[in-house]
């Protein structure tokens, strides 16, 4: 009898041995190398190409001690499922923090099926998926700014160009008259962009009157055909055209150089991003203002999230807005204050004898394995 009562408790003894073995296999230790997997909706946006190389550039300085950190990039095209896809190759190649800028920002459920089954956390940036997406899962966060304030910031350059200089109301009847370019029907920040530039010009006093509008899908070429056939409509009566993104407004530039039209026959152009060219032509006084979307602050606080999530340390020392969302303010750019926020390539151009910092953009540089 004793002699079962010891194999009993030797064979319970054994199988603990082997749970508590078991267990300690399971709880591994954090990744000891950031592999980021990135997909966005599409390579031909300007603002999103600038914000990957600072991404790139961010991730070299994000905290990690390692010498490499790869980024392997894919593009939608404009394809949700064609992204849906690119998620699953990007988990199987390795990758171990996702950051997705949304082709559809409604429709990410799969994509959060795909990450969440293989416990790889997503970074959404730039196009911010529904309040009630976010809270499918604990490993889902976002990176962005605040479509409200940029539509506002629009409004109040706008507003203050009119109000100080008269010659914009061309036909002197007291009213603007104005066109709109929009990103995307239905895009929540198109949508959200338009309303708040033009509330805001009305609450500064401006009377307005809309002509039209055209949707050009964020894109210099787009726009330029919209604002073309704006001109066939409308001829010489446009005075202000408001553009969701700075590729638009310098889309809808280019249809005017096209024309016959004087420039003191043309409108004013206001945009929104800040890109390097949407800078530049504020600096030639082609664009009146933008409103600067703040492409370093948001790529460092997405580095900084991704070597977090991934090494399991520094996630205390984020600022989340209800635990999910890193959001970063916009700022008014004027032809005053524009050289402040270009290049130093960029400000060659400008001032050609300026010495050069080494800071240029270089997305090949060491560090990086990137893969398109």
């Amino acid at each position: 009898m004793k002699s079962i009562k010891f194999w009993i408790t030797g064979t319970i003894f054994c199988i603990s041995i082997c749970s508590l073995c078991a267990c300690a296999r399971q709880q591994t230790a954090p990744p000891d190398q950031i592999h980021v997997g990135v997909t966005y909706y599409n390579q031909s946006d300007t603002f999103l190409n600038e914000l990957l190389t600072c991404f790139k550039e961010q991730l070299n300085t994000s905290g990690s001690d390692k010498p490499m950190t790869p980024v392997t990039i894919r593009d939608a095209a404009g394809s949700q499922r064609t992204q849906n896809d690119q998620v699953k190759e990007l988990i199987d190649a390795g990758c171990n923090v996702l950051c997705v800028n949304l082709v559809e920002r409604a429709d990410p459920s799969d994509i959060i099926d795909i990450a969440r089954n293989h416990d790889v956390p997503i970074i959404f940036f730039n196009r911010e998926p529904v309040k009630e997406d976010m809270m499918q899962w604990d490993g889902l966060y976002y990176v962005g700014a605040d479509a409200k304030q940029s539509g506002v910031m629009q409004g109040e350059l706008a507003a203050d160009a009119i109000i100080s200089n008269n010659q914009i109301d061309r036909n002197r009847d007291g009213k603007i008259q104005y066109v709109v370019l929009e990103g995307e029907p239905g895009h929540q920040d198109a949508i959200i962009r338009t309303e708040n530039a033009v509330e805001t010009l009305k609450n500064s006093g401006i009377v307005l009157e809309k002509l039209g509008y055209g949707i050009a899908n964020w894109n210099r070429a787009q726009a330029q055909n919209r604002m073309e056939q704006m001109l066939g409509q409308f001829q010489n009566k446009i005075e202000l055209v408001l553009a969701n993104n700075d590729d638009m407004a310098l889309g809808a530039i280019d249809a005017y150089e096209k024309t016959n039209l004087t420039e003191s026959a043309y409108p004013v152009f206001f945009g929104i991003d800040g890109t390097e060219v949407g800078l530049e032509a504020v600096l030639d006084s082609k664009l009146s203002g933008t409103v600067y979307n703040d492409k370093e602050g948001q790529a460092a606080a997405m580095a900084k999230l991704a070597a977090a999530l991934v090494l399991g340390e520094g996630m205390e020392e984020i600022e989340f807005e209800n635990d999910k969302y890193i959001y970063l303010p916009y700022a008014k750019i004027t032809k005053d204050n524009a050289s402040q926020f270009l290049s130093e390539e960029a400000l060659r151009k400008y001032n050609p004898d300026a010495p050069l910092a080494g800071n240029g953009s270089d997305s090949s540089a060491p560090g990086f394995i990137v893969q398109y």
